[in-house]
């Protein structure tokens, strides 16, 4: 695997290296001694699937508190997404900056989200699928969001006419930098 490191502290791209011969190709999507050697701690503890039937679906910002924050390695596997992260942790290099990657079926590439990361995505194609692992369960209790349009951030979303999003993404609070974000 390729590990790309991004703008934002830790979040990495990674490409999978493909073997290829006539029949298509074989690639790794997660090993945990690759990942340890590129500093990364990943653990994963649950997979999820999310289909998407619309183009302009948009879903985020979605996070965990602690103890249950999540690190994510998110691939589109079918479709296309413009997958996005905002960096919410406290005292980091890059608090408040924001990444948007073009995740494919196609290009197989991953996103891999450390922990205390704001996530969320836009379908860019209609019956876009997204699979991803995460390293703590879920707890309903822990889960907070950003909005998706906050001007704290200024996240440039692909303009694709009226997004279609759900009523509790629509009503996350905007983030304010000196409140405490527990």
């Amino acid at each position: 695997m390729k590990f790309i490191p991004t703008r934002l502290a830790g979040a990495f791209i990674i490409e999978p290296h493909r073997i290829t011969d006539q029949r298509g190709f074989f690639a790794r999507s997660w090993c945990r001694n690759e990942f340890a050697g590129h500093g990364l701690e990943f653990n994963p503890v649950q997979a999820n699937i999310a289909s998407n039937r619309a183009a302009g679906t948009l879903r985020g910002m979605h996070r965990q508190i602690a103890p249950h924050e999540e690190a994510k390695l998110v691939r589109c596997t079918r479709g296309a997404i413009y997958d996005v992260i905002v960096d919410l942790r406290p005292g980091s290099p890059t608090h408040c900056q924001w990444l948007g990657v073009e995740l494919t079926g196609d290009n197989h590439r991953m996103l891999y989200i450390p922990e205390g990361f704001a996530h969320g995505y836009l379908t860019l194609l209609p019956e876009s699928e997204v699979f991803y692992l995460v390293s703590e369960f879920y707890a309903p209790g822990a889960e907070r969001g950003v909005r998706w349009n906050d001007p704290a951030f200024g996240i440039e979303w692909p303009q694709m006419g009226d997004y279609l999003i759900s009523d509790k993404d629509r009503s996350w609070p905007d983030y304010e930098a000196d409140r405490d974000h527990s």
